[in-house]
């Protein structure tokens, strides 16, 4: 007779999160035999990781991910089944992914919500809200929203921004009933603005666009001329930071000075009074400075070329003049760097 042929389910589902427990079930359906001995493979292996009808990973890792299939014996005799076909299980890292809605800069008393979703799955998660207090690179820290249960649903909703609201948000999930979590979300910044801010960020020189390598002041000034205030930032690289933190930097009373600007002090700066409320968002721009230069050059390259420039990059560290030379159409590329040493380049 035929030999009967095992199928292999995977409970709860093929696709899982990290953490949750996933059993593996083979079945071989043949009238005449009530006992059988089951072999587990996994990803084409013949060797036996089980014997058991059912296995179970009690917190599932990547490491478990595969292609599972079994196979049977009879109890007590030498009759066989065939192979299963493979069944694939997939193990991920559930993310939660935060957006806003309408838009990040708001106007005291717009209102806004925040949505967290998890990546590949829409139900079955509870909802957690956090403000973020400090980003490195490196240590992230977050802290829980005194009303985060208000949106354990996974929309957050503010139908009246207060000024106070201005922050970097992050959410983050966990599975009903299990010990799984999310990963942290991504963060999402909310900047409000009003008429009468309790505290005002004073700018030196007074302009939001700035050149590199210039000293820049900011100053958190109210009505008392309190000292407790901090200069907080959250960068266009995603780092959110005091500025006493800060290398180059340096905080006295309530006055932030950057010594020497670079690009990567792109941001928005506000206050943070002692108790945490963070006032008066401001978006801080530093740019590398552009020269364009018009000039007749002399090379020699294979041949004597004069050559005009027609096109000039300026970078903060380095100077890149193209030039192209009368009568070809080869386009020579020079480096100039600040001790006006020059590379040739083609």
């Amino acid at each position: 007779t035929e030999r009967p042929k095992p199928k292999v389910t995977i409970k709860p589902d093929h696709h899982v999160f990290r953490g949750e427990t996933v059993t593996l079930r083979c079945d071989i359906y043949d009238g005449g035999v009530t006992s059988w001995r089951y072999n587990w493979y996994k990803d084409g292996s013949t060797s036996v990781f089980s014997e058991r009808q059912e296995h179970t990973f009690s917190s599932v890792t990547e490491s478990d991910a595969g292609k599972y299939s079994c196979s049977g014996t009879e109890t007590g005799r030498s009759r066989r089944s065939q192979h299963s076909d493979e069944v694939t299980l997939t193990v991920s890292v559930p993310r939660a992914v935060l957006s806003v809605s309408p838009q990040k800069w708001l106007t005291e008393g717009d209102p806004v919500t925040l949505n967290c979703e998890v990546n590949g799955s829409s139900t079955g998660w509870t909802f957690s809200w956090f403000t973020e207090t400090f980003s490195s690179g490196i240590r992230n820290d977050y802290e829980l929203l005194s009303d985060s249960s208000r949106g354990a649903g996974g929309k957050y909703t503010v139908s009246s921004a207060d000024l106070n609201h201005t922050g970097v948000y992050v959410c983050r999930a966990e599975r009903d009933k299990t010990a799984v979590y999310t990963t942290y979300s991504n963060t999402q910044p909310l900047w409000v603005t009003g008429v009468s801010p309790p505290v005002s960020l004073i700018i030196s020189p007074s302009r939001t666009q700035h050149f590199t390598s210039v000293s820049l002041s900011l100053s958190c000034e109210d009505q008392s001329n309190s000292d407790g205030w901090t200069v907080r930032r959250y960068t266009d690289s995603g780092r959110l930071e005091d500025c006493s933190s800060l290398r180059w930097r340096s905080q006295t009373g309530s006055t932030c000075t950057i010594r020497s600007t670079i690009t990567s002090d792109t941001g928005v700066y506000w206050c943070q009074s002692e108790s945490g409320e963070n006032y008066h968002p401001v978006n801080i721009t530093v740019h590398c400075e552009s020269v364009f230069l018009f000039l007749f050059i002399s090379l020699t390259v294979y041949n004597q070329y004069t050559g005009l420039l027609n096109k000039s990059r300026i970078y903060c560290s380095a100077v890149y003049i193209h030039i192209q030379p009368y009568q070809t159409s080869e386009l020579i590329s020079i480096k100039m760097d600040h001790s006006s040493r020059i590379k040739l380049q083609r």
